[in-house]
């Protein structure tokens, strides 16, 4: 198997972090989701994922990236030719798991790391990787340019890590570019990002959140007409996802709903529809 060497910027060492966790979850007997790709890719990969090993907020990420699936399954479920936007997509395999063979998709994130996917991923005729920040609008044109259906945008692991001027430039250009589009995001509370450099896996590495949002409620308040359709903490998924999660998971999420932790409660994961 060939050994890729990584070389990525400080933001977007994070994205091994969901990546191990994907891993990590599919060598599980009982396993909320399976990803035998990211296994495969982490085996490939030369970098010390031991850091990360026994690291609580790893099923978090499995749970947000499971949540991440299934909107994106029922966008096109409604839309079976629409288009999938990953915006930061890292080493995400979201396709291999939902794509329903017709969707549009494209994967976009930055020079470094679309040079890492190459080494891992081929573009083929319905999807396409796109090397650019998410704030460049360039990235809009080109989607655009190659696609007018249904859109859903998958922002996972990536807003918090800018400004919130930031994120309300990538939100207008959603709104902008693609009106009546779905967006999927998650958010941190100030408080969690107050207290980041205790977070067992973030203390890990040298990124940091910036943006803070205490309701993502406050997107609709940016756009008029947005609507936030859910929103949800770890510890309050939906009835028919926690039903389906294995024993140990359940338990586990049932305990931090009575705990009530800073850590879990104010980080949310959300669907807006754009306006």
């Amino acid at each position: 198997m060939t050994e890729h060497g990584v070389r990525l910027g400080t933001v977007q060492e994070t994205l091994l972090i969901p990546l191990y966790g994907r891993a990590v979850e599919n060598r599980k007997k009982d396993a909320a989701l399976r990803d035998a790709r990211a296994e495969e890719i982490v085996a490939s990969i030369d970098y010390d994922f031991s850091r990360f090993d026994n690291l609580p907020s790893l099923i978090g990420t499995v749970l947000r990236t499971s949540l991440f699936d299934r909107w994106v399954a029922d966008f096109l479920a409604e839309h079976p030719d629409g288009t999938v936007v990953e915006l930061g997509t890292g080493l995400n395999t979201r396709y291999e798991r939902v794509d329903n063979g017709r969707a549009r998709w494209f994967d976009l994130d930055l020079p470094d790391v679309i040079e890492l996917r190459r080494a891992l991923f081929t573009d083929t005729p319905r999807r396409t990787m796109l090397a650019a920040s998410v704030t460049d609008e360039a990235w809009a044109d080109a989607v655009a340019a190659r696609s007018d259906r249904p859109y859903f945008f998958a922002a996972e692991a990536v807003l918090p890590f800018l400004t919130a001027e930031q994120v309300r430039a990538v939100v207008d250009l959603l709104a902008d570019r693609f009106p009546g589009s779905l967006l999927a995001l998650d958010t941190a509370g100030p408080e969690l990002v107050a207290t980041q450099d205790q977070h067992d896996a973030l203390s890990k590495v040298d990124a940091r959140m910036q943006w803070s949002c205490a309701d993502p409620a406050e997107l609709t308040d940016w756009r008029p007409g947005a609507r936030l359709l859910a929103s949800h903490t770890l510890s309050s998924l939906p009835a028919a996802m926690f039903d389906e999660l294995p024993a140990a998971h359940q338990e586990m999420l049932s305990g931090l709903a009575e705990q009530r932790l800073p850590q879990v409660e104010k980080y949310r994961i959300s669907l807006v529809r754009l306006p």
